[in-house]
């Protein structure tokens, strides 16, 4: 799957990596004017590849008829139940997926709302994930999902909510009928299921062995996924011949064995130069030997160790530093591990076995990535790999630091795309996204932002938030827009992608509109408004009650050279019939009862219609506009076919 800043391979055949869990393909980079652009795909499409990838391999599980069928009348809500591992949150996105009449995309709902509860859509797909709920959270976020069944409800919606396995007896009895419950599929079958998918060929008695039984029998669904992904490298390193055998056992040994094998290569080197090479290999794996050798120093800077070696000549060259590690340096200079996946043990081992030094580790990736000789594809890499072994070792907060780190003034914009990309990881952690979504929340409303922080936010929330999470994004790209004290260029920036959201769906406008008219946030607000009815970029049709709110509060606070030019836009798209009529009794709506801005109006249509008077359909656009005018005013002038004003009398 290609993501936006990385890219999670679906196909076995795309480029190889020899490290465990997802690969990452970094795509960020700064573009000419400074400003943090994505190569690739849109994420948009990628979470559809995504899902598309989830329908080949899924693998229904006993349950899902029945769960399937209460999801089909308008208004439905599902709540999933089942064990840990069984694939509860897969199938919830399934179910959604092959609902009918679907209306748009799945949208995750916040367990918590920052900004009210806004009404779904009839037809929209809503996905609530309780999964890592624990007991103490359970009663009260059961009176969320008691708020969200009765909208989905009232509204024709459809919600599926994956319970969190274990605390069905904490369940409030009126819930209990929406409960369906799911078994585990069969374990052989999901992992054939994904081993097809990437073209591996096998039989069915090569699946049979006695590890990988156990293994199918217990482990999760992922656990499966990634197994399947092991025997696709190893079939396309070339390393381990033709044979599916010879692929699946290389794979089991990279997903059970390389723990210990790791253990005892640190107890046979246990010195500090030794081990932070081996650490270094493992975080840059794939990187030139130099910056491998470079980053072994500042680690060793950064743990304050001595050198423990020979200086200059007398030490060991780095061939024999290798080979001792079992380090291979390919023919181009970069190195990497001859295990399938071994990277990713050491790197696991070291994250796992070392608690009282990840401090150290976070502060180590911080300087290496902002040391000006190493490549910026090795950056990404790099970030990515530190973000994974944080995350798992439950420290999410050593993300933000760096993060802060990476886009202050000091560094010149220059490491925002990997600021950019342990923001992303968090933002989709499927544990710490939450926590993740949160810390944004917090860092938007702060009143000053370093400006690169403020542009990595508005490309996270833009790019890859308001793909899963649309509520949450505008609402903190509102905040950004509105910052009183943020440098222009940075606010604008958050002002274009917000309305590039609320351009597209006439739900998001809607609720936009009704933030921001309460909102008293002086100029910039302005901006926002006078954005909101221009009609270049707008997707959608609006809502016209709440363009007609927007349109009265863009006249009472902005002055006429601000707004004229988009009543000439719109009558434009009026006349080329681009837009109904609707637009023109908005803005009468939205004018009247004030004569002022009613005579505003009309002087506009007549300089307008000016502007090319041997083109018929603008004067008809005008003459019909200026007698709505004149009616509302309560007079009789109108157009001539010239464009020129007379009375009714033709005087």
């Amino acid at each position: 799957m290609t993501g936006q800043g990385f890219t999670w391979v679906s196909d076995p055949r795309g480029p190889l990596h020899s490290g465990s869990g997802n690969q990452y393909v970094y795509q960020w980079s700064i573009g000419p004017e400074s400003q943090l652009l994505r190569r690739g795909t849109a994420r948009r499409e990628i979470v559809r590849e995504h899902r598309l990838r989830l329908t080949r391999c899924y693998v229904r599980p006993r349950g899902y008829a029945r769960a399937a069928e209460r999801l089909e009348p308008p208004g439905a809500v599902v709540l999933l139940d089942g064990a840990a591992g069984s694939g509860r949150r897969a199938t919830a996105t399934m179910l959604l997926e092959e609902a009918p009449e679907p209306d748009g995309g799945i949208e995750e709902l916040p367990l918590a709302s920052e900004d009210g509860f806004s009404e779904p859509s009839p037809g929209r797909r809503y996905l609530l994930d309780l999964s890592r709920v624990d007991d103490t959270e359970y009663p009260s976020v059961q009176k969320t999902l008691a708020q969200y069944r009765t909208m989905v409800e009232k509204n024709d919606a459809r919600m599926v909510v994956v319970a969190p396995a274990g605390l069905e007896w904490m369940l409030d009895a009126e819930l209990a009928p929406l409960v369906v419950r799911i078994e585990r599929p069969r374990g052989r079958a999901v992992l054939g299921r994904h081993l097809r998918v990437r073209g591996v060929e096998f039989t069915h008695e090569q699946l049979t062995t006695d590890d990988l039984g156990r293994l199918c029998e217990t482990a999760p669904m992922r656990e499966l996924d990634r197994l399947a992904d092991l025997v696709a490298q190893a079939r396309d390193s070339a390393r381990y011949g033709t044979d599916f055998v010879r692929w699946r056992d290389a794979a089991l040994s990279a997903s059970t064995n390389w723990s210990q094998q790791v253990a005892r290569q640190l107890r046979e080197h246990p010195g500090a130069r030794e081990r932070a090479l081996l650490l270094a290999a493992a975080m840059l794996h794939g990187a030139p030997a130099e910056t491998v050798l470079e980053a072994a120093g500042v680690l060793l800077e950064v743990l304050r160790h001595p050198e423990d070696g020979a200086p200059g000549l007398a030490g060991e060259g780095l061939g024999e530093r290798f080979d001792k590690l079992a380090l291979l340096r390919e023919d181009d200079g970069r190195v990497g591990f001859s295990g399938l996946a071994y990277d990713g043990a050491v790197r696991k081992h070291f994250w796992e076995n070392f608690p009282e030094i990840r401090p150290e580790f976070r502060d180590w990736v911080g300087l290496c990535v902002a040391r000006r000789g190493i490549a910026s594809e090795e950056r990404g890499r790099l970030a990515a790999r530190f973000a994974e072994q944080a995350l798992a070792a439950g420290r999410p907060d050593d993300l933000p630091l760096l993060v802060e780190a990476w886009t202050r003034p000091v560094e010149g914009g220059r490491l925002r795309a990997e600021a950019a990309v342990l923001l992303e990881l968090g933002l989709s952690h499927e544990q710490y996204g939450p926590w993740f979504r949160n810390r944004v929340y917090q860092w938007v409303k702060a009143s000053k932002l370093d400006p690169d922080l403020a542009r990595v936010l508005t490309d996270v929330c833009r790019y890859v938030l308001s793909v899963t999470h649309p509520e949450q994004a505008m609402v903190r790209l509102r905040y950004l827009a509105l910052n009183g004290e943020a440098p222009e260029d940075a606010v604008r920036a958050a002002r274009t992608a917000l309305l590039g959201l609320a351009a597209g769906s006439r739900r998001q406008y809607r609720r936009l509109v009704h933030r921001l008219l309460v909102s008293t946030a002086g100029e910039r607000l302005l901006d926002v408004l006078v954005g909101l009815v221009d009609p270049v970029g707008l997707r959608i049709e609006p809502p016209w009650e709440e363009f007609a709110l927007v349109w009265r509060a863009v006249m009472a606070r902005g002055t006429p050279g601000s707004w004229t030019p988009l009543v000439k836009r719109w009558l434009t798209a009026v006349a080329e019939r681009r837009v109904s009529d609707q637009v023109l009794v908005a803005l009468l709506l939205a004018a009247s009862g004030d004569r002022m801005l009613l005579d505003q109006l009309y002087a506009t249509a007549c300089d307008w219609v000016g502007e090319t008077p041997a083109a018929e359909a603008r004067a008809r656009t005008a003459r019909g506009f200026c007698q709505e005018i004149d009616t509302a005013l309560g007079i009789g002038m109108v157009l001539s076919g010239s464009g020129a004003r007379v009375n009714r009398d033709g005087e």
